[in-house]
């Protein structure tokens, strides 16, 4: 299930929750219109001759550590990762897309060749501000311990931010979402792109990450399975639920870091009584 859009017209809507030196903010609004300076942003910043359905340009989640350093999570930072040279899915669907988007405003020409299922790798983007020391990502051989997380604990505080979706001209979807959980000793974050082409493909990009408090470094993790429709030997009901589909993919790329905070910055355990605003 999606998080619920913010009608167009209103105010952006944040939440804010402090976890000891992290302020967690996220924050909702309204579908990107047709156009108009965000638009016009989009359009510049990006050479994909076509923008998902809907895309949520205001819809974010940021980590603030109180040293200036942290992560962000934006549509804008995810599309800017779409291929947006190559059809790496050349199938009917495609074409059906394209020609079902022919007569769109912004396209007056052919659509040129780009990943028009929104394929995205991203993973967050490390930020910082007032040219502070951000945080650095090495390799690491540590483990989110998932089953850890499976343990009931009190949520103080949760969001699931909607960036962008496209339904591939009534053929699939493409979804992008980031959620967060916190914990009274942690808090876990969990990105997933999920794109399903109807008897073709389905794909999940999922980026995991997970701080404990009193840790110096968080752990991230980049998961991307897929598998064609064809070889997925399980009922065609799950096809539309990622979190059961996602047991049955292939597992195609993996990455775990540690993002390490800067040398000078002391881990701060979490305060027992934090408010919500």
């Amino acid at each position: 299930m999606t998080a619920r859009p913010v009608p167009k017209g209103r105010q952006p809507v944040s939440q804010q929750y402090q976890f000891g030196p992290w302020t967690l903010t996220s924050t909702k609004s309204h579908i990107l219109e047709s156009e108009g300076p965000e638009r016009e942003k989009f359009e510049s910043q990006l050479e994909l001759p076509q923008l998902p359905e809907m895309v949520f340009a205001d819809n974010t989640l940021h980590l603030q550590h109180q040293e200036g350093f942290g992560l962000a999570f934006t549509a804008l930072g995810a599309l800017k990762l779409v291929d947006a040279h190559r059809d790496p899915l050349k199938v009917a669907a495609a074409a059906e897309w394209q020609n079902a988007r022919s007569e769109c405003e912004h396209i007056k020409n052919v659509v040129k060749p780009f990943d028009w299922t929104y394929t995205t790798g991203y993973k967050g983007e490390l930020v910082a501000v007032d040219n502070k020391p951000s945080l650095k990502a090495t390799a690491t051989s540590e483990r989110i311990d998932l089953e850890k997380l499976k343990v009931r604990e009190k949520i103080m505080f949760y969001d699931d931010v909607l960036l962008f979706e496209d339904e591939l001209s009534d053929n699939g979807s493409s979804i992008l979402s980031v959620k967060i959980r916190v914990m009274p000793s942690s808090f876990f974050v969990l990105l997933r792109f999920f794109m399903r082409v109807d008897n073709v493909m389905i794909r999940i990009n999922d980026t995991r990450i997970y701080h404990e408090g009193g840790q110096n470094y968080i752990l991230r993790e980049f998961t991307s399975k897929d598998d064609k429709v064809e070889n997925l030997k399980v009922s065609k009901h799950l096809f539309t639920d990622p979190n059961e589909i996602n047991k049955h993919l292939s597992l195609r790329a993996e990455t775990f870091e540690r993002l390490e905070f800067p040398e000078e910055v002391t881990a701060c355990e979490p305060d027992s009584t934090i408010d919500t605003t």
